[in-house]
């Protein structure tokens, strides 16, 4: 989720669920030490509970990421060795760690001993020619021994050589029973999974077998799958809220994050998908494309796309009331 879930981005998912745990975008060591927290680590209070992703392989640099992490306010640190991209790969860290698992363990460790809060890890169920569910134990066996007991689970290898980020995301093929079995072996471990999850009818199997689900791409291109989260997943009894009143609830930051310098198409990149589906979702899009990146865009662009598609959608029923 580089690039993707960046603190706006947060900040939208939290106007639909206020329960689910948010992770940062991949965030490497060497940016956090030597271009400094503030640019990379800054996060509303209302984010919470979030956890920050770290990309990288030394033990000492992780640990002292860590340690800031924590002093940020973060409520939990995750090391990503899931990445299959080749500049992550010639940082010696993502996926290319899953055949390091000592390393990896000592990095979790280091980090562990630095701060109070959880640490986790984000993998796959192998990369290259690691095939088998051994394999798979081999790489999490030393790191639950340092006492880490937590695992997300990408349910699909990464082929280090020959695929492109997005190739591994959609052709190595999903084995959801190898992490299930994951849990059925190690029961004391909180096992998360991931990979190719849509819809909260699918996360409902998943939880029959793990203790949870990740879900990444889907949430970005289709937000409003979130607005359920709460009463489905966490038994809460609000009300849902209309993908118009999320919008609404948003312009807030958004006014308050622009009159900190911060420019109109940061937040609205994030918004697009909101009205996916709904009639005049093509026209918010577009007018928000078009216009947010202006210079001195401001809140009335997001105004004006919201009454281009309200227009649009009641222009629909009208429609369907005549004809129907």
């Amino acid at each position: 989720m580089m690039n993707w879930s960046d603190r706006h981005c947060r900040m939208f998912w939290r106007q639909l669920t206020e329960h689910a745990l948010l992770y940062t975008e991949m965030v490497t060591t060497g940016a956090i030490l030597h271009a400094g927290p503030e640019r990379f680590l800054t996060f509303h209070d209302e984010e919470h509970p979030v956890a920050l992703q770290l990309g990288g392989s030394n033990p000492k640099e992780l640990a002292q990421c860590a340690k800031i992490a924590e002093q940020w306010g973060y409520d939990e640190i995750n090391i990503n060795c899931g990445c299959p991209s080749d500049r992550v790969q010639n940082g010696a860290f993502g996926a290319c760690l899953m055949g390091m698992p000592d390393t990896v363990a000592n990095c979790v460790k280091a980090m562990q001993d630095a701060c109070s809060i959880p640490v986790t890890v984000k993998h796959r169920i192998g990369i290259d020619h690691m095939e088998t569910y051994e394999e798979l134990v081999t790489f999490i066996e030393p790191i639950k021994a340092v006492g880490c007991s937590t695992f997300i689970v990408h349910a699909r290898k990464a082929w280090l050589q020959g695929l492109s980020p997005k190739q591994n995301r959609e052709i190595p093929p999903l084995n959801y029973p190898m992490v299930y079995q994951l849990k059925q072996d190690f029961p004391e471990l909180e096992i998360i999974i991931n990979g190719g999850i849509e819809t909260l009818a699918q996360c409902d199997g998943h939880l029959q077998h793990v203790d949870g689900v990740m879900i990444g791409r889907a949430a970005y291109h289709d937000p409003y799958m979130l607005a359920d989260v709460d009463q489905h997943i966490f038994g809460q009894t609000k009300t849902t809220k209309t993908r118009d009143q999320v919008l609404l609830d948003f312009l807030p930051y958004i006014e308050e994050q622009l009159t900190q310098g911060v420019a109109l198409h940061h937040m609205t990149r994030h918004i697009l998908g909101l009205f996916q589906g709904v009639p005049g979702a093509k026209l918010f899009r577009r007018h928000i494309s078009q216009q947010a990146h202006k210079k001195g865009a401001g809140l009335d662009v997001v105004l004006d796309a919201r009454n281009l598609m309200l227009k649009a959608a009641q222009r629909t029923e009208e429609f369907r009331a005549a004809n129907y």
